[in-house]
C-alpha cells in the first residue's frame, strides 16, 4: 500500500471514529458510553502515532511509551469519572 493511501485510509477511519465519538457522546450519559467515546480516543491515538507519525517502522520503546500515554490519559479520565460521579 502506497503511503497516499495509507493516509488516507488513516484519515477516513479518524474521520468515522470522530462521528461515532460525537454520537455516542449526544445520545446520553452512561457509564457504557463513556467508556466507548474513550476506546474510540484510544483508537484515534493509535492511528495518529501510526499512520501520520510513522511510528509503526520507529523501535519498540518510542510507540510503547506513544501509546501508553494515551493509555494512561484514558484510565485518568475513567478513574477521574469514578471517583467524582459515581454512575
Amino acid at each position: 500500500m502506497s503511503a497516499s493511501r495509507l493516509l488516507l485510509g488513516c484519515w477516513l477511519a479518524l474521520m468515522a471514529l470522530t462521528l461515532a465519538s460525537v454520537k455516542l457522546a449526544g445520545s446520553g450519559t452512561s457509564m457504557l458510553l463513556t467508556l466507548l467515546v474513550l476506546l474510540a480516543a484510544l483508537a484515534k491515538a493509535w492511528l495518529i502515532s501510526d499512520g501520520f507519525m510513522e511510528l509503526r517502522h520507529a523501535p519498540r520503546l518510542w510507540r510503547g511509551l506513544l501509546l501508553c500515554w494515551a493509555l494512561a490519559m484514558v484510565l485518568g479520565v475513567l478513574l477521574s469519572l469514578l471517583l467524582v460521579r459515581p454512575y
